[in-house]
């Protein structure tokens, strides 16, 4: 079958901005006339100089996340050549009682709890590389027919696999937020009413075949399909004989593997094999049944079952595990996301935007005046001044644009009473001082910035090695194809894209879901950039590469493609339906979480990296979710909750 032309595709519509300088050899000699770090450039989120005045950050689309110019000081840093070139810092002359490292929720929230522990009568400053705060935790806003689309653009909502710590909760309550409300803000109804589910997509290039068939896992692994609806996806799946027989063995129970070992022993042995090793080397499936369950631990693992332990397998509900008799205990080396922990009531909330409003209200505390309101509903619509964030002669103040390049005690870290921090503001080098630094930075990134610190410290963070990930949003102008179809998401196991969906059909406040297949709605695509047959590290090594180099241009052909082969049997066209597109692309993503075929010390229970790397050195302290190995926003907060313990003691 020819490959659609890029004008069927609607490739020549002028769709926000597209950028041509990402995706080429940033690093090359003779890309720039000098480094890109000193150029002094206001950037959009796709790489092109911005218009006078400020840019509202949410609503830029084209490249976003780890856009242009967020990145570059900090390659230049890494890769030796910076310093070469800095010349002398300017002293701003500014004295803050706290400097904070990032303005993601860790670096948020610790501001938030070094106020109320110090009687708010301090100053903090916020600084952070990105021209948004929140980290991860990013808004994405479509402006359509006079009416505001708000979509997430990485952190997903207010959740963990294991229940929220008290630290946790008390913020989520402080900051007005009620996860009691969670089934009154969703209505499934939008979807269930017209038969909407979830459907599966064998691609011709795997499978032979173009065929979209009703998924028998509806979101999760963890949601177990009933036997019909296997026999259902067996029945459509254009799959060998062998493997569907063998696929069907494997959601019946296909017996006891380890007969006479004890539960322990059994999950010892599935710590060290993967899920799909488990099902061809130890149950003897053919391959064909891997692509099924391949790309299920995406948004859980940033990799696929090459790279997941059986054991965790089990703990997630694949099938495969019905008749070993195994206790519901965790087993040795068990990642956290698997570990069944069993709460009578789920602790979950999702805004339209994700966790970008546990951010939003967390500056709102921070910084009186920037987003008007009062509740945890209203701020979803409010409009946020970005202009206030940085006010001279405010208490607390969020330097947005700003890379930490250095951090240094003046004098012996155990007497000196300041630190100097350095860091690069429109191509130029300053210098801030504080009476102590929280680091809530990515992990990996600190030994670059704080040099001094112990090398057994700075080995422990350089292993945390961070998982790239891409989550997007697509504005389309109506959702009339999905409805014919019957699907309101997909999962595409050999798409560049593995989880295609509809808005999660989410109201608060004065932001009201589309209920109306005639109206606008986002589309939200997820990909892990992950390189099977590789380890965890490797993989996530490589898909950094992968996602820095991958221009724009590359993902709205991928995702125009993508949408045509799933939706064009429903009359969807993407010449005429997709509106507009944000890619946010996050090569350091998820914090890396423990994996027992790769990380022995996990196994055997030995005191882990995170554990190493976050130790408290003078006047600083480190907060971030690499700190506990949990890529989870309550992970954020508890971290950052400790690191304000730790730099309080030195307080004069």
């Amino acid at each position: 079958m020819k490959k659609p032309r890029d004008r069927d595709l609607g490739m020549h519509r002028p769709i926000g901005r597209r950028d041509f300088l990402n995706g080429m050899a940033l690093g090359s000699a003779g890309l720039l006339a000098g480094p890109r770090w000193l150029a002094g450039l206001d950037l959009t989120g796709d790489g092109s100089p911005a218009p006078a005045g400020s840019p509202y950050p949410p609503a830029l689309t084209g490249l976003r996340g780890s856009h242009e110019g967020s990145y570059e000081v900090a390659h230049a840093l890494r890769d030796a050549g910076f310093w070469e070139t800095a010349g002398p810092p300017q002293d701003t002359g500014e004295e803050y009682d706290l400097v904070i490292v990032g303005a993601g929720l860790s670096g948020l929230s610790a501001a938030h709890f070094f106020l109320q522990m110090t009687g708010g009568s301090r100053r903090v400053l916020l600084l952070d590389n990105h021209d948004d705060f929140g980290g991860h935790a990013r808004r994405n806003e479509f402006a359509q027919g006079g009416r505001l689309l708000v979509g997430y653009g990485g952190s997903y909502a207010i959740e963990s696999a294991a229940p929220y710590s008290a630290v946790a909760r008390a913020l989520v309550d402080d900051l007005g937020i009620d996860v009691t409300k969670w089934e009154r803000s969703v209505d499934w109804s939008v979807y269930r009413s017209r038969g909407m589910g979830s459907g599966f997509f064998f691609d011709r290039e795997a499978f032979g075949v173009d065929r979209l068939v009703r998924d028998p896992v509806e979101r999760r692994a963890k949601t177990r399909a009933g036997k019909d609806a296997w026999e259902v996806f067996l029945a459509e799946a254009p799959l060998s004989e062998k493997a569907r027989e063998d696929l069907r063995r494997v959601v019946i129970g296909p017996g006891d593997p380890f007969p006479g070992l004890s539960s322990s022993e059994k999950k010892a042995r599935l710590a060290r094999v993967s899920y799909a090793d488990f099902l061809t080397r130890v149950l003897g499936c053919d391959e064909g049944v891997l692509p099924v369950f391949q790309a299920r631990p995406h948004s859980l693992y940033g990799a696929g079952i090459d790279a997941v332990p059986a054991q965790d397998a089990w703990g997630l509900g694949f099938p495969g595990f019905q008749q070993m008799g195994l206790d519901p205990s965790p087993g040795p080396g068990m990642n956290l996301d698997a570990i069944p922990y069993g709460e009578a009531k789920p602790y979950f909330f999702h805004f339209p935007d994700g966790n970008a409003t546990l951010a939003r209200l967390l500056v709102r505390g921070l910084v009186p005046g920037s987003v008007p309101g009062r509740t945890a509903e209203d701020v979803v619509t409010a409009p946020l001044d970005y202009g206030r964030l940085d006010a001279s002669g405010a208490p607390v103040r969020i330097r947005l644009g700003s890379t930490v390049v250095r951090v240094a005690h003046e004098g012996d870290p155990g007497a000196a009473s300041h630190v100097n921090v350095s860091y690069v503001e429109a191509g130029r080098l300053r210098t801030v001082r504080g009476r102590r630094c929280i680091l809530a930075c990515w992990n990996q990134v600190v030994p670059y910035i704080c040099p001094d610190l112990p090398p057994a410290q700075k080995n422990a963070l350089a292993s945390a090695t961070k998982v790239p990930l891409v989550s997007t949003n697509v504005l389309v102008r109506d959702w009339t194809a999905f409805v014919k179809l019957g699907y309101h998401r997909f999962h595409a196991p050999h798409g560049y894209y593995s989880s295609v969906g509809l808005d999660l059909p989410v109201s608060a406040g004065d932001y009201h879901c589309p209920r109306d297949p005639d109206e606008p709605i986002l589309v939200h695509l997820g990909r892990a950039a992950c390189r099977p047959g590789l380890s965890t590290r490797e993989q996530h090594l490589a898909g950094q590469v992968e996602l820095l180099q991958t221009s724009f241009q590359t993902h709205e052909r991928e995702i125009r493609t993508q949408l045509a082969r799933l939706l064009s049997p429903g009359g969807f066209d993407p010449a005429r339906d997709i509106l507009a597109i944000t890619v946010n692309r996050w090569p350091h993503g998820y914090a890396y979480q423990y994996n027992s075929l790769f990380d022995d010390f996990w196994l055997t229970n030995e005191e882990p990296p995170c554990v190493r790397a976050r130790q408290p050195f003078g006047l600083l302290a480190i907060a971030n979710s690499d700190a506990a190995a949990y890529a989870y926003a309550d992970s954020a907060i508890d971290q950052a909750f400790r690191a304000v313990q730790e730099v309080l003691p030195r307080r004069g």
